[in-house]
């Protein structure tokens, strides 16, 4: 048990004040630079009031980077991401928990073990098999000599070839496993009174019925909390979608699409950012997310330290 004394509170709400001013410094200054001209963000010294150019720097901003479309590719993507980590984090998590066979805790382990491998690791294999999802199973019927056998028999080559470049479901599927949603549903689960599971199956419930009358309703807050992490992330990607994304018109992200705002200057041979429209554009791009975490903040911290059932 932690003793509150006056000076351990004043201690602990200045820490608490010195994060949050870090915090908020780099954003004020964003939303400074958002309000100015780009010859008065670029002068010295730097400018620390707002401007009266916010609104205008905005809508140019939005025109010029085609917000609209990508908001809604971002916003497709971001739920896709979701909802396919929530189900597999719970469908894994279920197996895992309540299912007795061997290798499970392996199986487990080896699904954990891969928070040491961010995306930037497997980038690369990772997008081969974007390129051909069905390059594994190509590769084990040649191995096999399946492929051969059949070539022969019938006079057919068996060639398979799924692209999920340029798609959503090459944005979507990569992304979906984690190990992070597995973690946290197991913990839960193992929480899960034997009383109440062999109450259900007394009841007649099977695996199915008894996950989604029982387990589901009672994750709820995990859930909440699990879906605010993954729809920031989902969101705030940019290496995967730079990488299988070309055709950007169509299936172009809001984080990618800030690029656009300050040129490549090796590549244009010069130019000036134009910092104020880029300033502005990300204060727009960080209002979905930081309206979620606002909105399931309650749900968000109750998902992580709440037991009770």
């Amino acid at each position: 048990m932690i003793e509150r004394t006056p000076i351990l509170n004043f201690l602990t709400h200045l820490i608490l004040i010195s994060g949050l001013v870090i915090i908020l410094i780099p954003i004020w200054l964003a939303f400074v630079a958002a309000t100015h001209t780009l010859q008065a963000v670029n002068s010295a010294p730097i400018e620390f009031w707002p401007g009266d150019q916010f609104f205008m720097n905005l809508r140019e901003a939005w025109t010029q980077s085609d917000f609209g479309p990508k908001f809604i590719n971002t916003m497709i993507v971001a739920t896709g991401v979701v909802v396919g980590k929530i189900t597999l984090a719970c469908i894994t998590a279920f197996a895992i928990v309540f299912f007795n066979f061997r290798g499970r805790m392996v199986i487990f382990w080896m699904i954990f073990i891969t928070l040491m491998l961010p995306l930037e690791v497997r980038i690369v294999p990772t997008y081969a098999v974007a390129a051909n999802a069905l390059s594994p199973f190509q590769t084990i019927l040649d191995a096999t000599g399946i492929s051969g056998v059949i070539a022969a028999l019938s006079g057919v080559q068996i060639s398979l070839e799924w692209n999920l470049l340029n798609s959503y479901t090459g944005l979507i599927l990569p992304l979906v496993a984690t190990a992070t949603g597995t973690f946290l549903y197991r913990q839960f689960f193992l929480t899960i009174p034997d009383d109440l599971v062999e109450a259900a199956r007394m009841d007649g419930a099977g695996p199915l019925r008894f996950l989604w009358d029982v387990l589901i309703p009672l994750s709820r807050t995990n859930i909440a909390a699990l879906a605010t992490i993954m729809f920031v992330y989902a969101w705030n990607q940019y290496l995967w979608p730079l990488l299988i994304i070309t055709d950007r018109t169509n299936y172009g992200m809001v984080v990618v699409q800030l690029s656009d705002l300050v040129p490549d200057q090796l590549s244009t041979g010069g130019g000036t950012p134009t910092w104020h429209l880029a300033m502005a554009a990300t204060l727009v791009v960080m209002l979905p997310p930081v309206a979620v975490v606002i909105l399931m903040q309650r749900w968000f911290v109750r998902g992580l330290i709440n037991t009770d059932k």
